[in-house]
């Protein structure tokens, strides 16, 4: 297998246009497993680490953009980063030990399309948008039509994903990201759930966003349940509401890990605890 260590990312952007065979390779705790156990067989590699520009986080007109060499210790480290998005640091620090976290990207998180992806569901709260260069230009997608399918994405073979554009918490507003797992973190998500609140003066829900992985092929935001959760007082009844929302939602399957019974079953509970914290740290943020 041939090995290329770009230097600048025109070096990169290049290689990629040259053809299909490249598999880039970042942090690599997803990739070089997927080829260890055959899933994947590419030709060449293309290594990216060395474009320090891609390391880069930056806020400008109230978003937050996260350059594709971002790391899950820095997300869940860095405090800038945790005050602005504290699920997407709370899933970062669920991603695998801390030499998955010290070196895998939550942009390779996002690229590998794995229907339990920990840092997808914060990110789709945050409406993230997925930055795409190849040497014939620039386009930005939404992640939500970014991700196809499992191991699926939209990127063409010519395209580097560079950075990701999200939205950070304003004012009035808490989020949370909570896992279901034989442990909080290494293992990979039997449920995942995120949920970001927005709570007014009168302590109804101005926004609310609701986001869960491992229950269906891609990671997804669950509409109904939002619905139901704005303009309420998050009472029981309503909170029971959006409970069973999200489980109608819901696409489980049996696997090795889990059944889709149980994975059914922890999702209204999950959501509970969620909302409650998420109301929580809602009315620390909120204006003195």
């Amino acid at each position: 297998m041939r090995f290329h260590s770009a230097e600048t990312l025109e070096d990169a952007l290049q290689c990629l246009a040259e053809g299909d065979e490249y598999q880039v390779l970042a942090g690599g705790t997803d990739v070089m497993i997927q080829h260890q156990r055959g899933e994947i067989s590419p030709s060449a590699l293309l290594h990216i680490e060395r474009l320090e520009s891609l390391a880069a986080v930056d806020a400008s007109n109230g978003h937050l953009r996260l350059g594709a060499l971002v790391t899950h210790r820095r997300a869940w480290r860095d405090r800038s980063i945790a005050r602005a998005l504290p699920a997407l640091a709370e899933a970062s620090a669920t991603v695998g030990g801390w030499q998955t976290q010290e070196i895998g990207t939550i942009v390779g998180n996002v690229v590998n399309a794995s229907p339990a992806a920990d840092t997808v569901p914060a990110l789709l709260n945050a409406n993230c948008t997925v930055e795409l260069e190849s040497a014939t230009g620039t386009r930005s997608v939404a992640l939500a039509d970014f991700l196809l399918g499992r191991r699926k994405t939209a990127r063409n073979v010519d395209e580097l994903v560079t950075a990701l554009l999200v939205e950070p918490i304003g004012p009035g507003t808490g989020e949370i990201y909570l896992k279901v797992g034989p442990r909080s973190a290494m293992e990979v998500a039997l449920v995942g759930l995120a949920v970001r609140l927005t709570i007014g003066d009168d302590d109804r829900v101005e926004d609310a966003r609701v986001a869960v992985c491992s229950v269906r092929p891609v990671p997804y935001r669950v509409s109904e349940a939002e619905s139901v959760l704005v303009g309420s007082s998050l009472d029981q009844k309503t909170i029971e509401e959006a409970g069973r929302a999200l489980v109608e939602s819901a696409e489980p399957i049996d696997d090795a890990r889990a059944t889709a019974s149980y994975r059914s079953r922890v999702l209204a509970p999950l959501l509970e605890r969620a909302l409650g914290e998420a109301a929580k740290r809602a009315k620390v943020e909120s204006p003195a």
